[in-house]
């Protein structure tokens, strides 16, 4: 059993097409109105037929009250991160406390390269990555009254003031599934946040752990400060049983307690755009594994 120690939470991977716009923005709504605690966005930049991202958690930050926004994740090369920083500390203190920073390094290089962003290898994206998380910390030290600088291969600050302060600790989660971007979260991000079936299998999500473990402890920080979450989809219910996240609602139930008690997984993200799934999975699964995990654990 794994227990890294934080409280379980529920969410929803929405895709932000533009081609109804307000369906993208009830969406957000039912995933509120059905109990998750998160909602997620796709941000591809690059992508006409999609909303723009930033836009669109900053209008839904205003049409809901209680759940947590996040890019999941944000595309790191078409955003700036010391503005990065202060328009997700301005988020949140507009929000109340309600946004969390998950990061990619970027893909999709030609179309990043086309909006103007710079091309990288990939080992360079993880580097630029860990640059940028020091840099938007910085920005949020808004207590040190000293000029940011921070004079990096690819992010450079020269004297910037630092500020505001986000409203709560923002977490930065990663979005990550090589060895070189998972020991970077384990040296300075707040979470791990891959797709299963970009993983492939549960082995790979127990190894990205011991991964993530192993730097966090190199780095003298706590593994247990690093949440894991889980990009997750499927049907319920399902006509077949046999795969992981199909059949029927207890057994869903079942497979995401099992994944929070053997690989400490606490945030569970269904990417899902139909309402009538978020409404399911907010209702009946959540709570349902939520009894789960509280019964083993005590």
């Amino acid at each position: 059993m794994t227990d890294y120690g934080h409280d379980l939470r529920f969410g929803s991977f929405i895709t932000p097409t533009n081609a109804d716009p307000q369906r993208v923005v009830q969406l957000a709504e039912a995933v509120e109105a059905a109990g998750l605690d998160l909602a997620t966005f796709q941000d591809h930049p690059y992508q006409p037929g999609f909303l723009d991202t930033w836009t669109l958690l900053s209008y839904v930050a205003a049409r809901t009250r209680r759940i947590s926004l996040s890019g999941n994740v944000l595309n790191l090369p078409l955003r700036p991160p010391a503005v990065l920083a202060r328009s997700a500390a301005s988020l949140d203190l507009l929000s109340g406390g309600r946004f969390e920073l998950g990061l990619g390094a970027g893909g999709f290089w030609d179309a990043i390269e086309a909006m103007g962003g710079r091309r990288l290898a990939p080992g360079q994206a993880v580097d630029a990555l860990g640059e940028a998380i020091d840099v938007i910390r910085g920005i949020w030290d808004a207590g040190d009254r000293t000029p940011l600088r921070i004079d990096g291969t690819y992010y450079r600050v020269h004297g910037a003031k630092r500020g505001p302060a986000p409203a709560h600790p923002i977490g930065i989660w990663l979005g990550a599934y090589k060895p070189r971007m998972l020991r970077l979260i384990g040296r300075k991000a707040d979470g791990w946040l891959p797709t299963l079936p970009y993983l492939g299998s549960l082995q790979a999500l127990a190894d990205g752990n011991a991964v993530i473990d192993e730097a966090a402890a190199e780095a003298g920080r706590d593994p247990r400060a690093i949440r894991r979450l889980l990009n997750i989809g499927g049907e319920f219910p399902s006509r077949s049983g046999e795969r992981l996240f199909a059949g029927p609602l207890p057994q869903w139930s079942e497979q995401i307690a099992e994944l929070a008690l053997e690989h400490g997984v606490s945030g569970f993200i269904l990417a899902s755009d139909d309402p009538r799934a978020v409404a399911v999975y907010g209702e009946e699964v959540a709570p349902a594994v939520r009894e789960l995990v509280a019964k083993e654990r005590a």
